[in-house]
């Protein structure tokens, strides 16, 4: 189940299977509603048309008067995608996180990646977010966007990207590298941990390099995980992009 206006726009415009459509009739004067409606009448897809969207499941969510019935998204592995990204002339972008499981920091951390050009985002198949409702809903349908890879064994994923020669960096606090002093012009994978316990020292230890984010002293001793990998992105984007 989705809900939310954007995230089932974004959910028609990447061609998922959707199954039903429910539509509070008070939001039939929306722009993208009206599409909505014209892309179910088109593709044959039931559509409910209903005076008071009452659904004990979402009743209190911001669903913005409607939601939908769609089929699972489909997890990718890694080693399928790398060869594609390289054959299309790209240099890889990639985002590994440790022990995540907040919906909301990674759907952030989705929406952002799907606006700045991530070409994946690795996850483990143990201590990791759920891929749900609330966790599509706050990436705002980013993650129709993105290819999401839930891997087993996130060591052997960092040795296998390594062989691949793209660099893989960790996010950290507990480093003296200021991110700035990078270059991340090359093939490059950002591994963000949990706000609890930060990047595992297993993965640490394979990591090229660590960095960290400038603050202020006598501020803060970190930043949200959603956010810092934000500025890293952009960061990457301004190498990329401005100073190529």
């Amino acid at each position: 189940m989705i809900y939310g206006i954007n995230t089932l726009y974004e959910a028609i415009k990447s061609k998922i299977k959707i199954y039903k459509i429910y539509l509070n009739k008070k939001n039939n004067k929306n722009n993208k509603i009206k599409k909505i409606i014209k892309y179910s009448k088109k593709n044959n897809i039931s559509l409910n048309e209903i005076i008071n969207l009452n659904f004990k499941k979402i009743e209190k969510k911001n669903h913005q008067g409607v939601f939908a019935i769609i089929d699972h998204i489909q997890l990718l592995k890694i080693e399928n995608i790398i060869p594609m990204i390289y054959n299309s002339g790209k240099i890889p972008l990639l985002i590994i996180l440790d022990s995540i499981t907040d919906v909301r920091n990674f759907g952030s951390i989705v929406r952002t990646s799907a606006c700045t050009g991530v070409d994946a985002i690795i996850i483990a198949t143990k201590n990791s977010v759920t891929i749900n409702s609330d966790s599509i809903k706050t990436s705002s349908g980013g993650i129709f966007k993105i290819p999401i890879c839930k891997e087993k064994n996130i060591i052997k994923i960092i040795r296998y990207l390594k062989s691949f020669g793209i660099q893989v960096i960790a996010v950290t606090e507990k480093t003296d590298n200021i991110c700035y002093k990078f270059n991340y012009k090359n093939p490059t994978a950002f591994i963000l941990g949990s706000e609890q316990k930060g990047i595992s020292k297993k993965y640490l230890s394979l990591c090229n390099n660590t960095v960290k984010l400038p603050l202020i002293k006598n501020s803060l001793t970190s930043l949200n995980v959603s956010v810092a990998c934000g500025a890293i992105l952009y960061e990457t984007i301004r190498q990329r992009l401005i100073e190529s």
